[in-house]
Order: C-alpha cells, then structure tokens, then sequence
C-alpha cells in the first residue's frame, strides 16, 4: 500500500515519516486516515516489532493543515464534523492499543495534534530543536482533544496539564523534559539514531513481554489496586509459562546470551 508518508521496515523496526516539510508536515484528511489504519493493521504484521515516528525537514509535525482540513470543516455540519473527530480519536487508540512500543523521534515542532501524536507514543525522544505546542484553545477550540486531556495529566502531572491545556504556550525541549513530556532531549544529529537503537533494542527484546507490559499499563490506569494487582497476577502466570521466559533461564544456566523468539 502506498501512504502519504514514509514508511520503511528494517530488522523488524518500521520507521514512519511525516513527509510534507514544506508544510511543516501538517496533515491532511488522507494522512490521518492512512495513519489511523496503519496503527490498527501493525498489530497483524509479524515483520514489525518497534515503530519510530518522526518528521522529515525542520518539523515533527504542525497538526491539521489550514487549507487541506480546518478550512473545509467550517463548512461541514455537526454530523460531518464528529466524523472527523472520532477518525482523529480513533488514531489515538489505535496508538495506544497497539501491542508494540512506538517511540517519537521529535525532530521539531510538534503543535496541535502533532503534540498529541508525540504524546501518543510510548517513549518520547527529542532534539534539542524540538518544541511541543498543546495550542487548541489558541485557535478558539477544547483543549481535551484526541486524548490529549487524557493523557497529558498521566504524563507531567494535572496542574502542568491544565497549565498547558489552558495556554497553548509553545515549550522547548528543555521544558519538555523538565515537566517529563520527553525521555530524552539529544544533538539534532543523535536523534533519529538514538531512537533507531531503542527501536532495535525492543524489537530484539522479549516482544511479548513487551506488548503485555503496555497493553497492562494501558489498562491498570482504569483499575482499583485490588484489581490491578490480580490482574498483574494473572498476566504474570501466563508469562512465566511463556517460552522467552524458559529461554531466560536456559541461557543464564549457560552462561549465554538469550535469543528471544517473542513467544
């Protein structure tokens, strides 16, 4: 399938690139719905195992593009637009539902959705280029959008949440990882190929142990404790039946290096 973006896949890593620089990679109807399908079909694809996201030129990604998307919706009615809401939405979850990690690469500005992708990702990498702008009550719209009032106060915290929510304030990339937006904050030359060797690390990991990690993170945040530790309890038993597990223990009793079939 061809996308309006770049999308490569080597050594079990898929590296997808936001590819309108021209534009600040800004997205359009077409990219959304192909990203947004894109996330929901990976997690068929046995060839991939860790996604890198990032964008091409000085840009991670500028969110929806003025003329291709937020010009036509002012002529769409309430039904119309809630069928563009829900697609964006649906890219969130897809993300997040997704058993395998996602890491941004932030190679500039990340404004609007773009932040909210970013946020997105399980693992946030920036340069020191990098900026994030939450900026939707900029343009006279809810700052609870895509997720993003979901998911940003489990990040840095509720009043830093709403402090950005409620301001729209652009943060560089010492800010971001001052508040915990990102992991890391790297030389622009360093970016991609740090985040292509976390990718690697991962997809040469234990992958199952992996997804079930994040797909329990993802669902011990609507739990009780009681229930998040039962939970745990019965995932953990299926893991320690799992054969990367007995691959672990072979290899220590060897004294060797353990080959991971993610099974």
């Amino acid at each position: 399938m061809s996308y309006d973006f770049l999308y490569d896949v080597h050594e079990g890593v898929a590296t997808i690139t936001f590819n309108r620089p021209e534009v600040l990679n800004a997205l359009t109807f077409d990219i959304y719905a192909q990203y947004r399908d894109l996330m929901h079909d990976l997690r068929f694809d046995e060839a991939v195992k860790a996604v890198v996201l990032t964008g091409a030129g000085r840009a991670f990604c500028s969110g929806g593009d003025v003329f291709e998307i937020i010009e036509p919706l002012l002529e769409r009615d309430v039904k119309g637009h809630l069928e563009f809401t829900r697609m964006t939405g649906a890219t969130v979850h897809n993300m997040l539902t997704l058993e395998k990690p996602i890491i941004a690469a932030v190679n500039g500005m990340a404004a609007g959705a773009g932040a909210v992708i970013a946020l997105a990702c399980d693992l946030r990498l920036a340069s020191e280029n990098a900026r994030f702008a939450f900026l939707f009550t900029k343009v006279g719209l809810t700052g609870a959008d895509m997720g993003a009032a979901y998911l940003l106060p489990r990040v840095v915290g509720m009043g830093r949440a709403l402090e950005i929510l409620y301001f729209g304030d652009t943060l560089d990339a010492a800010t971001a990882e001052r508040y915990g937006l990102v992991n890391r904050v790297l030389p622009p030359e360093r970016l991609l190929p740090a985040a292509q060797e976390w990718a690697a690390r991962l997809a040469n990991g234990p992958t199952q142990a992996i997804g079930m990690t994040k797909r329990m993170v993802q669902n011990e945040w609507h739990m009780d404790l009681i229930s998040a530790i039962e939970s745990e309890a019965q995932a953990q038993a299926l893991m320690l039946m799992g054969e990367d597990h007995r691959i672990f223990y072979e290899a220590f009793r060897d004294k060797t290096k353990p080959e991971f079939v993610g099974r």
